[in-house]
């Protein structure tokens, strides 16, 4: 073997840190950017938010009467009440004034409480409430015991899993027998909300079923249904349960109807809920017949670099400050640069969307037109990946509605006359479609495809049924009222 030094030439790509961080902050939706940037500014000592001059600076001098006035206002309080002149650390202004004011609430302040109140509530939760029961209720120590075990696995759908190994452990855990143990839980799901602690679908509707009154109409067909065909209560087959269960087809419906009513999911109601709201990273609006484009400004606040601990950088200091200082310049840089890369391509990329799309902004959706990643990847210059980055989680408000960006991306469909027509558009054919039919005679997927061939959109039916179900429309069997 015989070893030798060579030279060689080649052309490679380097992921440096840099080209990393404008690669993650790319795909980031507004609500991660958000936290993304907060997290800069408050481990960076050179990034800083750029709001204009200082406060400190623009803030003019208090008039001499308003001077007077806060001075009188500090004199009243200190004759309400001498501060001691030790205090422990730990004092609450409380502890040592009987009659503070009310702090004064802006407006604000109070439009932001009776938002957080009217979309966020705070309930007890599941266990608690199953716990509060447990307690008035008529257990001895042992069956205490058991109900507080059989509690704590039930899940916040409100569901006892596996039921099998969770018996088996309170069998080793208490020494409880089988008999016992389902002796407590019947008690269990006799608790607020009716049909907790139901080991699956089926039991947990019986529950709720036997719990209303004997006299409730469809109470027992409905109950007959879903103890022994749920499966056939899950297709909705109302000629099949008519069969399987000997009874009419009006009666099916009612009982149908009543399990409709159900809560499949009791655990569901004290599951806390704040309401979740989408903010558009892009707005497009028509200006003089044309569509522009633009991002919200709320999305891309403004950095700088902190002039103030810039200037105490010294270059030919290697200190561990000055090595530390200089470390965050370059980051904060990094950063910024990223940041402005993220708000150019993403104005980029939907420019090119929306210049593609200008159809269906004028017409609507059945005018959308076929677009793929790599088409707007040819026009900008840039990778496919990059667009698929640009476009991830974001949103785009139009007058037309708010729409993810990889709604406008479909693909396409051969038509009679040689052309293509987007996917997207056959889907608002088929919803209209749809809506227009006669109820008492709906449209079969067959049918559909005949009418759509008729606008020259060949389309096999098995492709509408993917279609139709992908709108979340019920075939045609199901949207047929009953007799």
């Amino acid at each position: 073997m015989k070893s030798s030094l060579g030279l060689r030439l080649g052309q490679s790509l380097t992921m440096t840190p840099a080209l990393q961080q404008a690669i993650r902050l790319l795909q980031l939706s507004s609500l991660d950017l958000q936290q993304e940037i907060e997290q800069a500014l408050d481990s960076n000592l050179l990034l800083e938010r750029d709001e204009g001059e200082s406060a400190g600076e623009d803030t003019p001098a208090p008039e001499p009467a308003e001077a007077a006035a806060e001075q009188t206002a500090a004199l009243e309080l200190r004759e309400d009440g001498d501060i001691p002149e030790e205090m422990p650390v730990d004092a609450a202004w409380d502890d040592v004034f009987d009659d503070l004011p009310a702090p004064a609430r802006s407006g604000d302040d109070e439009e932001l409480r009776d938002f957080l109140e009217a979309n966020l509530r705070r309930s007890t939760g599941l266990h608690e409430h199953l716990l509060d029961q447990a307690r008035v209720a008529p257990f001895d120590e042992r069956q205490a015991q058991i109900a507080e075990f059989l509690i704590d696995a039930i899940d916040e759908e409100g569901y006892l899993r596996n039921w099998t190994e969770l018996l088996a452990e309170i069998e080793r855990a208490l020494g409880a027998h089988t008999e016992e143990v389902e002796a407590v839980l019947c008690l269990v799901q006799e608790f607020d909300p009716i049909g907790v602690g139901a080991r699956d679908l089926g039991e947990c509707l019986r529950l709720q079923i036997e719990a209303m009154p004997a006299r409730t109409p469809g109470a027992q067909t409905a109950l007959r249904l879903v103890t022994e065909h749920l499966a056939l209560v899950a297709r909705r087959d109302v000629a099949a349960l008519a069969k399987a269960a000997d009874r009419p087809a009006e009666d099916i419906h009612q009982a149908l109807t009543l399990i409709k009513a159900l809560q499949p999911h009791p655990g569901r109601p004290f599951q806390s809920h704040e309401s979740e709201y989408i903010s558009p990273d892009v707005f497009v609006l028509k200006r003089n017949g044309r569509w522009t484009v633009s991002l919200n400004p709320e999305h891309m606040p403004r950095l700088r670099i902190n002039s103030h601990y810039q200037g105490l950088i010294r270059r030919a200091d290697t200190s561990r400050d000055q090595q530390m200082l200089k470390q965050h310049l370059q980051e904060a840089r990094y950063f910024i640069n990223s940041l402005e890369a993220r708000n150019e391509t993403l104005l980029r990329v939907a420019q090119s969307i929306v210049e593609e799309q200008r159809a269906f902004l004028d017409y609507g959706p059945e005018a959308m037109r076929p677009l793929v990643l790599r088409d707007i990847a040819e026009q900008l210059g840039i990778h496919e990946s990059t667009v698929s980055r640009a476009t991830a989680n974001k949103y785009m408000l139009t007058p037309r509605g708010l729409f993810e960006l990889k709604y406008f991306f479909s693909s396409h469909v051969q038509t009679t006359g040689g052309g293509v027509c987007s996917a997207t558009a056959i889907q608002a054919m088929i919803k209209r479609l749809i809506a227009a039919e006669d109820p008492a005679r709906p449209l079969s997927d067959a049918t559909l495809s005949e009418l759509l061939l008729k606008e020259g959109i060949q389309v096999a039916r098995r492709t509408v049924a993917k279609y139709r179900e992908g709108l979340g429309l019920p075939p045609s069997h199901e949207r047929k009222p009953p007799a």
